[in-house]
């Protein structure tokens, strides 16, 4: 099972995003909101964005793992999102963004969670 693993780098990854955000929280004094503050407005998409999307995906690996013989096919989908990950946290958290970093992220993070569930669903067809 290696499923884990990559949960567990992930979650490292959410552990500083999270970090983050409550050192800019305490550091500007916003409990609630952002106050307009583009700064503080990107560390929280970063960190929801995350939230949003790395639990369903790594859901979908976990159920590709245990029902297919996915074989080394699930690393690289593990790694594309780590991946996907780091370059969409790296994008956004620019002040000056280079909508690149963003898109590439998001599409590397949705191409894994597509790839997953289509062979899922592949699996149950044959």
């Amino acid at each position: 099972m290696y499923t884990p693993l990559y949960a567990s780098v992930l979650a490292f990854l959410f552990v500083a995003l999270s970090f983050r955000t409550i050192l800019l929280r305490r550091a500007l004094g916003v409990a609630i909101g952002t106050e307009r503050n583009d700064e503080l407005a990107r560390a929280a998409r970063v960190h929801a964005n995350f939230a949003e999307y790395v639990p369903l995906t790594l859901l979908l690996l976990f159920f590709l793992e245990t029902t297919t013989d996915i074989g080394a096919g699930l690393h690289i989908l593990g790694c594309a999102l780590i991946a996907g990950r780091l370059l969409h946290a790296y994008g956004v958290s620019q002040p000056d963004e280079d909508f690149r970093f963003r898109v590439t992220g998001m599409v590397i993070t949705l191409g894994t969670m597509i790839s997953a569930a289509a062979r899922i669903m592949a699996s149950y067809a044959a």
